[in-house]
């Protein structure tokens, strides 16, 4: 087993508040709609809160991952930070023995704000993931934030 973890950020033109609501609260809802080509469907069991677990099921453009169920382990909307760890699906015992992926928002003015991610991974072998893979797991959050942003600009009353 290998330990890894990985980091970007990216400022969004788009306010904490609403970036918030629709990445964190109610990703569920909006990224199947945001990002139909990846998201099949979501499920959530539970209030959404900690200890809430989330299913997102994605389409045969995700091949080999088909879902992946996350453990909402912190949902701080004070600080707007979120932690999910994954529990079964995903790159879950196929390269890794284990997931989390911290997200954390802060304002940088009206209608921006920087979103900072933060992966941890153990590999199931004793090998390093390779470096396109890591790449890959980098740079996912960020894009998907920023289809987010994309839809909340051009739907300026979706979680207004």
């Amino acid at each position: 087993m290998v330990a890894g973890c990985c980091t970007n950020e990216a400022t969004l033109n788009v306010s904490v508040h609403r970036l918030w609501k629709a990445a964190a609260c109610e990703d569920h809802i909006h990224m199947p709609k945001i990002i139909p080509e990846y998201f099949a469907s979501a499920e959530l069991v539970g209030d959404g809160e900690a200890g809430s677990t989330k299913i997102f099921h994605f389409t045969p453009a995700s091949a080999p991952v088909t879902y992946v169920k996350d453990l909402v382990e912190v949902l701080d909307h004070g600080s707007h930070t979120m932690k999910y760890k994954s529990v079964e699906g995903g790159h879950l015992g196929r390269t890794l023995k284990s997931q989390t992926f911290e997200v954390k928002l802060e304002a940088a003015g009206a209608d921006s704000c920087l979103v900072k991610t933060k992966i941890e991974y153990d590999t199931i072998g004793d090998a390093p993931l390779p470096a396109e893979e890591v790449q890959k797991m980098t740079d996912l959050p960020v894009k998907m934030m920023k289809a987010v942003e994309a839809y909340l600009i051009a739907n300026p009353g979706v979680c207004a």
